[in-house]
């Protein structure tokens, strides 16, 4: 008869805390600098299987084109030519290189090798200890024209008090599946497969989350999602997400699904995103908020464009030692949303939808659709010359379709903002990193945008050198 060993319940609970942590906070490095601290797990604050982690990420930018900097957008800056870049600013910055955060994240085995995870995250604005709140730095611009505007990006952050928050059961064998408010498996993805890793100041998917959205920075990340994620041997891996919408019709779904693998230093993945009665949100027009119906606050009150989003990638990297190279395609179909949303629709973070805009992508006069297509490339690397320092170079451009119906009809000027058009990015950036728990970095990106997608802009081009710091724990 054999007899109990006394360290074996405890040896089990150690690897399976590793391996929670491995999954959780100490991400492989493709993801470290958006989505997790990065920190190994004898680096962590860790007590009884639950993890307290967190980034504090901050510099200092000049915007040759922008408007003024915000205390409420993730990023503070625009960091690419937006329509209200109205000239040269310089300011403290958040979250350059990933999201100032701070996060629980748990294991607790069950027995086997299956273990019960969560993980719950604040996003926050170390330059003016805020909540991250891209919807409010929209409203702040309501009735506002562009001259007097500051930043207003649309984005998922809407003040709520928790950014990430899942949980859920994990297997070794038989892989993990959450629930609760996430990325999307197309957020993961350009994450990995991004040269800067959706850096925001260096790189345009970082930048602008509508890539990483499928179509809507709203979509970048989801509630009332359940997602799984199966990895055989870490040569394949399957994944799939759903986001119900509680009981009003297909509106406000989504599906998502993933394969891909690694062999030799090389990786791909195909990605497939559907978002139906997706919200791209924009401040009040100077119009919109003089006719602002009775009832509506000035301050938790926007306009929106739904549409049915249709996204499918192909991304790749290769690593060659010291070099790693990136590439990636994603093509974006919008179409008029099949389930449309009415004024009055209340919005993530509680702010209200006043004006809704669904029959953007139509013939108004046959009634016939017209999508709006995006296709978005991008290719860069990433060199490690001596330890601790990562040199990373980037190229991104996006095309747009000309879209316009009657007169507007395949236009290719800036008359419109239906006319074809284009968006292209370079960028930059030297990573130095002291050790686990902090680092240095510096660099730029030059953005400029053409015909269509210039339509209504004050200015077309711009260029943000950014310096700063980074603490993690």
């Amino acid at each position: 008869m054999i007899g109990t060993n006394p360290q074996r319940a405890p040896r089990q609970r150690h690897r399976w805390l590793t391996v929670a942590l491995l999954a959780l906070t100490a991400l492989p490095a493709a993801a470290q600098q958006k989505t997790g601290p990065g920190v190994p797990p004898e680096e962590s604050l860790t007590w009884r299987g639950i993890t307290l982690y967190g980034v504090i990420d901050i510099g200092l930018q000049y915007s040759t084109h922008s408007a003024p900097f915000s205390p409420f957008r993730p990023a503070a800056s625009g960091n690419i030519v937006r329509q209200n870049s109205i000239g040269p600013v310089t300011g403290v910055t958040p979250s350059n290189m990933g999201q100032s955060r701070v996060g629980l994240a748990g294991i607790e085995p069950l027995g086997g090798d299956w273990a019960a995870v969560f993980q719950i995250e604040t996003f926050f604005n170390p330059q003016s200890g805020e909540i991250a709140n891209s919807l409010k730095s929209l409203t702040v611009n309501n009735g506002k024209p562009l001259k007097e505007q500051s930043v207003g990006v649309d984005g998922s952050s809407a003040g709520q008090a928790f950014q990430t928050a899942f949980a859920g059961v994990r297997s070794e064998r038989f892989g993990a599946l959450t629930f609760g408010r996430q990325v999307t498996l197309l957020h993961d993805g350009m994450v990995a497969y991004d040269p800067h890793y959706l850096a925001t100041a260096f790189g345009l998917l970082g930048a602008s989350n509508t890539y990483a959205g499928g179509g809507s920075s709203e979509d970048n990340r989801l509630d009332s999602t359940v997602k799984y994620r199966l990895d055989f041997n870490e040569l394949l891996h399957v994944g799939g997400l759903y986001k119900f919408n509680g009981a009003s019709g297909s509106g406000r779904t989504a599906v998502q699904a993933n394969v891909g693998g690694s062999f030799a230093g090389a990786a791909l993945d195909a990605y497939y995103s559907k978002v139906n009665s997706s919200i791209t949100s924009s401040a009040l027009s100077v119009s919109q908020a003089a006719a602002l119906p009775p009832g509506y606050a000035l301050s938790s009150s926007l306009a929106a464009t739904v549409s049915d989003n249709t996204a499918w990638a192909l991304m790749g990297s290769y690593r060659l030692g010291s070099l790693k190279l990136f590439g990636g395609y994603e093509h974006i179909r919008y179409t008029d949303p099949d389930t449309p949303l009415k004024a009055g629709f209340i919005n993530i973070g509680g702010y209200v939808l006043a004006f809704v805009n669904n029959t953007a992508y139509q013939d108004l006069k046959t009634g016939y659709q017209s999508p709006k297509i995006n296709q978005v490339y991008w290719t860069g690397l990433r060199y490690t010359p001596i330890p601790h320092l990562e040199l990373t170079a980037a190229y991104y451009r996006v095309q747009q379709n000309a879209y316009g119906t009657g007169s507007q009809a395949g236009c290719s000027s800036n008359a419109h903002s239906v006319c074809s058009g284009s968006l292209e990015a370079f960028s930059f950036a030297a990573d130095y990193r002291f050790n686990w728990h902090f680092d240095v970095y510096a660099g730029a990106m030059y953005s400029g945008v053409h015909d269509g997608l210039a339509a209504g802009y004050l200015n077309t081009t711009n260029i943000n050198p950014t310096v700063g710091v980074r603490y993690k724990f």
